[in-house]
């Protein structure tokens, strides 16, 4: 597995409350449903980077 890039993020406590909120609907880590919505953003505007698809279904 690659390396995770960390990066402190500032943001509205509004705004992260619903991610949390969300995440817990999802059965998520706050982080991973982060990751989720920057990974479709990027899917929706065709800019996310090429590389091996995951594997769908449980992760380990």
């Amino acid at each position: 597995m690659a390396a995770k890039k960390q990066y402190p993020l500032r943001i509205d406590p509004g705004i992260w409350d619903a991610v949390e909120k969300w995440a817990a609907d999802d059965m998520r880590s706050t982080n991973a449903q982060v990751e989720f919505i920057l990974r479709e953003a990027l899917r929706q505007s065709g800019r996310l980077p090429k590389g091996p698809k995951k594997p769908k279904g449980k992760s380990t």
